[in-house]
């Protein structure tokens, strides 16, 4: 969580904000940065295929031995190929990052249907830039927040990473190899995504954030702060603080850290002085402090309120160095007994797992899609999220602290070898201040999790978390193995050594499970795998009727009614985690080709609401009435035809009529609700939610007319002009009334002008092959979404236009406005 950072209170605010808008918001002029964070995203250019070796002599000066591939393309600085500095990249396409090549792909029926049926390959990505000579002796990092899926990057002619996890960042020293004044410095990426780390879309490219960071050589390191605050047995809380301080100098050093706590308003409310460490030359050392904070307003999932703690390094009582790292003030406890528990008040967990790409854009997700994908499964009545099976986009994970949304973060790969520890000891370093983050999930259903090998594996992984966090339980999403033969507990298991017992599905087995750990936490850490294609009530090939009732055979409660119902009753358990909040690429269970995305999801891939969202409201929303009927009210040729209504709702009873006269009155279950079989009429039918006998709310679904007209919503009204800001827009075909029309499929031209761009289209069809890029797309049972971002460092009026054959077009406008631009490195031609 270690972004730019400045000195002085002024400046503060959340740590999402650009240094230029804490300005801004505090009325103040930044001061200058003892650190330079610099975004890298800006001006690569990319290449789809691979290049060989031997394309283009690299190196420069004298080859003794002539231009050798074997001996002088060994030498530091003098790799051959598209990695070489002065190759002539010129001809090569110009991207942004984040950047997915994959989503850009026709679909292809031989290509790997679990990755969703998208050619994936190589490709290479290369970028310039130049630093002043003021630059000479600070420390110049590299930092990549990932790259899908396997890469090598090379600085300068030198081959300088290898990264073999395409969802963890890694950070690159380039200090020794960086130039300086007018000589370029060049940076080659070679993207290898034919190799695969998981069974669903995994997308292609550099698709999450670049930064170039100077700092002193004495400096945090990247994740280097660990502020997690502690509340102490007599309530009083503190902030035991430690910071890792390397020293890229030439010689020893001695430094301090001064730490200053900040609540959300910028006021300083505690603050510390460490003790002087001793760092030796390119060694690590860590400063440590206590600071007591006297009481602190609580982070919660209602009040997610955020401090910021501000870390500088001194020397000689100087500030060479400062990061600020945001955190919240919480406990969190996992009782075996009764649940889960936040600050002392029992929570249940009414989470959904979720996959990483959206619509469009596939796993190139902008910052603000994050936001929004959070908000949509609030709004759903959701508390937790499963950043299933990888380490999330830290964006993700500043969203679910800024909206009370708690995370059980999961790491990619089962792995105790040297290589897949440090990637997990990674993750921890770098999550570990979130206050979202409750959980850490160690694997996903491994087949060896049953035994003693895995069971070690467990061990040992649990043992790396616990040296860099002590303060949260570990689990894995065990889907068997937790019993033996006997039904009794398999001494065997990776559940014996993990703090909190997972089951994913086995909803039979629950009370042995219970029964065989009666002094362990649990969580269902995956349920339902409930199926179903949005808009959709009748068969179809390749399609899902929407009533909550259709499940693959992996566990026999699977839809989200009957598996909520089962964690409900099972008090002690700390909740559930749904499989899935959003629908995804790939896995395209039930189905495959035509199908390319998954069925499941009580959204789909766009974030529009599927009836399993109407159910989750129903049973997770505690503090106001619900109620919502589906399916749509538009059966042409059904005309006294019985059709199946699902009133989804948290209230008593639900009286239903149709065109005014009363169907009948009937009381609600809790889990499974209520329906009705009801001759289809055209007109409106009205459902009446009662609580106590006492009318409490209202829903009607009516028979539309025919499409007349297109309507575009956008999710917000304006933008900020820094290149990074997206909002979806929602498309849509009315009637004359102005009703959506739920059964429409036509197809939409979108014309854009302004300062912006589509970045992606979609409209939440598992079954679609439209390109996902470009100006046109189709409803689909009456939606579909475009996504538009601004452009860097502009401003005004963005107009989006939608037209269709037959239909009024329409047209909206969003406000861009001027903000100051992000830092970043400017784009220079080789």
């Amino acid at each position: 969580m270690d972004r730019l950072t400045l000195i002085g209170a002024a400046a503060l605010c959340l740590a999402a904000m650009s240094p230029a808008a804490r300005a801004q918001s505090a009325g103040t002029a930044a001061p200058a940065p003892l650190r330079e964070t610099l975004s890298l995203d800006e001006g690569w250019r990319f290449h789809l295929g691979d290049i060989p070796r031997d394309s283009f002599p690299g190196g420069q000066g004298v080859n003794l031995y002539g231009p050798d591939i074997t001996y002088h393309g060994a030498k530091a600085g003098s790799v051959w190929g598209a990695a070489a500095r002065g190759y002539d990249d010129s001809s090569w396409k110009q991207v942004n990052l984040p950047h997915d090549w994959v989503v850009e792909q026709p679909f292809d029926e031989t290509a790997l249907k679990q990755q969703g049926y998208r050619p994936r390959g190589i490709a290479w990505y290369r970028r310039t830039f130049k630093q002043p000579a003021s630059d000479r002796g600070k420390n110049i990092e590299l930092q990549f927040d990932g790259v899908a899926t396997h890469c090598t990057v090379y600085f300068n002619g030198t081959e300088v990473c290898h990264s073999w996890n395409g969802y963890a960042s890694f950070h690159i020293d380039v200090t020794p190899m960086a130039r300086f004044g007018d000589d370029l410095n060049t940076i080659a990426v070679r993207v290898n995504a034919d190799d695969i780390e998981g069974w669903w879309y995994e997308g292609g490219g550099i698709y999450r954030h670049t930064w170039l960071v100077k700092r002193s050589p004495v400096h945090i390191v990247t994740d280097g702060v660990y502020a997690n605050p502690v509340k102490a047995a007599d309530g009083t809380w503190t902030i035991p603080a430690e910071v890792t301080l390397a020293n890229t100098g030439a010689a020893a050093a001695s430094a301090a850290v001064d730490i200053g706590v900040f609540d959300a308003v910028g006021k300083r409310v505690a603050s510390g002085r460490s003790a002087a460490v001793s760092i030796v030359p390119q060694g690590n050392a860590v400063a440590k402090v206590v600071i007591p904070v006297a009481a602190p307003q609580l982070w919660s999932v209602d009040t997610p309120t955020l401090y910021t703690v501000r870390t500088t390094v001194l020397r000689d009582d100087q500030p060479v160095d400062s990061a600020d790292t945001t955190c919240g003030f919480r406990t969190i406890r996992f009782d075996a007994h009764k649940g889960f528990f936040l600050n002392g008040q029992h929570v249940a967990l009414q989470g959904t797992a979720n996959h990483q790409d959206h619509a469009g854009v596939g796993v190139a997700v902008p910052d603000s899609i994050w936001d929004f994908r959070v908000r949509k499964l609030k709004e759903m009545g959701s508390n937790a999220y499963r950043t299933a099976h990888n380490p999330p986009a830290k964006e993700l994970l500043d969203a679910c602290d800024r909206q009370g949304m708690l995370v059980m973060d999961e790491t990619r790969h089962f792995n105790a070898s040297p290589e897949y520890l440090q990637q997990l000891a990674w993750l921890v370093r770098r999550d570990r201040n979130h206050p979202s983050v409750i959980l850490w999930s160690l694997f996903n259903e491994e087949g060896l999790e049953i035994n003693a090998e895995g069971m070690e594996i467990a061990r040992t992984m649990n043992a790396v978390v616990k040296q860099l966090d002590p303060t949260r339980p570990t689990t894995g999403a065990q889907n068997r193995g937790q019993l033996g033969p006997d039904g009794k507990a398999n001494l065997h298991n990776a559940a014996q050594v993990l703090d909190v017992v997972g089951i994913n599905y086995q909803t039979d087995l629950y009370d042995k499970i219970r029964a065989a750990y009666p002094e362990k936490p649990i969580v269902s850490t995956e349920d339902t795998s409930q199926v179903m294609t949005r808009g959709e009530y009748a068969p179809g090939a390749n399609v899902v009727t929407s009533y909550d009732d259709v499940f693959p055979g992996w566990d026999a409660t699977s839809n989200a009614r009957n598996s909520w119902e089962a964690i409900s009753k099972q008090p002690s358990f700390a909740g559930g985690f749904s499989w899935t909040g959003f629908a995804y690429r790939g896995e395209p269970t039930p189905y495959g080709w035509p199908s390319v995305s998954s069925h499941f999801g009580a959204l789909d891939l766009c974030g529009f609401p599927k009836t399993e969202f109407y159910v989750r409201q129903a049973l997770w929303v505690k503090d106001r009435p619900v109620l919502t009927l589906v399916p749509h009210w538009n059966w042409p040729g059904k005309e006294g035809q019985k059709v199946r209504v699902l009133a989804l709702t948290n209230c008593d009873a639900v009286a239903l009529s149709l065109n005014g006269t009363l169907i009948s009155e009937k009381p609600v279950d809790p889990f499974q609700m209520v329906e009705w079989q009801v001759p289809y009429a055209p007109g409106r039918l009205e459902a009446v939610g009662k609580k106590n006998g006492r009318e409490v709310a209202r829903f009607a679904v009516e028979t539309t007319g025919e499409p007349v007209a297109v309507r575009l919503t956008p999710d917000r009204k304006a933008l900020a002009g820094d290149g990074r800001d997206a909002v979806p827009m929602t498309v849509e075909a009315i009637d004359a009334q102005g009703r959506p029309v739920p059964t429409a499929n036509l197809p939409i031209e979108l014309e854009l002008v302004g300062p912006g761009a589509s970045i992606g289209v979609g409209n939440g069809d598992p079954n679609s092959h439209e390109s996902e890029k470009g100006n046109n797309v189709t409803l689909y049972n009456g939606l579909a979404q475009v996504i538009l971002q601004s452009r860097r460092g502009d401003s005004g009026r963005l107009v989006l236009r939608a037209t269709s054959p037959g239909l009024k077009p329409s047209e909206t406008t969003i406000d861009v406005n001027a903000v100051p631009p992000p830092p970043a490195v400017p784009v220079v031609a080789p």
